[in-house]
């Protein structure tokens, strides 16, 4: 988790806004934890329940907790919404159906130190894919695609 909070500290520091799942766990809250490290921070979570009750403080740390009340559909809207979309270490179907959907709607799509498996199935599927070592290629890879669009 350690590179998911180093990068949500490098994202903040350029000034670019952090989109998570904005869940308390996992990549979600740690990239979340590292870009409020920053002044200035914009932390966004779209969040799959609708916020009833004790849903509202289930969340990972964030500025705004964006409550779609769609189960893993708001996968879509993560995605749609974001300029580049970056999977850091892997994870599991749901982070997977992030991948397809940013490849489907022509987002860019950075692997960050991604299992081997992953990284092969997803650069088959389209030769745009990029694949990231640590947080510092990442952001340079995110910087490269935002001045292309």
């Amino acid at each position: 988790m350690r590179l998911a909070e180093a990068l949500g500290e490098r994202i903040s520091a350029r000034g670019w806004v952090l989109l998570t799942g904005g869940r308390p766990a996992g990549v979600m809250a740690a990239a979340s934890r590292g870009a409020l490290r920053v002044g200035g921070h914009l932390v966004v979570g779209v969040l799959p329940n609708e916020g009833n009750g004790d849903d509202r403080q289930r969340t990972a740390d964030l500025d705004l907790a964006l409550f779609a009340g769609m189960g893993k559909a708001r996968n879509v809207i993560n995605v749609l919404s974001a300029d580049v979309v970056v999977v850091c270490e892997g994870g599991g179907p749901g982070t997977a159906s992030e991948a397809a959907h940013a490849l489907n709607a022509g987002r860019p799509l950075i692997l960050l130190a991604v299992p081997v498996l992953w990284r092969d199935f997803f650069c088959s599927l389209s030769k745009g894919v990029e694949s990231a070592s640590d947080g510092r290629e990442c952001c340079r890879l995110i910087e490269a695609r935002l001045r292309k669009a």
